[in-house]
């Protein structure tokens, strides 16, 4: 027990190139951020107003809504 002490050593800390170190570790996590939140947007808005504007044209008849207009009467030259 002579060459054991109560007392541990702590190790030195880090100084070179901590700078570099955060800002990689930082980076990594604001790509991995956008990268998830670019899919979560994809997923629940971007496919979502693609069905909605899908739907409406798939029922959307042209003649009909210019004859509807036409007989409102918002056409000067009709």
């Amino acid at each position: 027990m002579a060459g054991e002490s109560a007392v541990s050593t702590v190790a030195k800390p880090l100084m070179r190139g901590l700078l570099n170190n955060a800002i990689k570790r930082n980076l990594i996590v604001a790509l991995t951020l956008a990268g998830l939140s670019g899919l979560t947007f994809q997923q629940l808005v971007a496919s979502e107003r693609k069905r909605k504007y899908a739907e409406f044209y798939r029922t959307y008849d042209a003649e009909k809504e210019f004859e509807e207009m036409k007989a409102k009467g918002l056409f000067q030259s009709c």
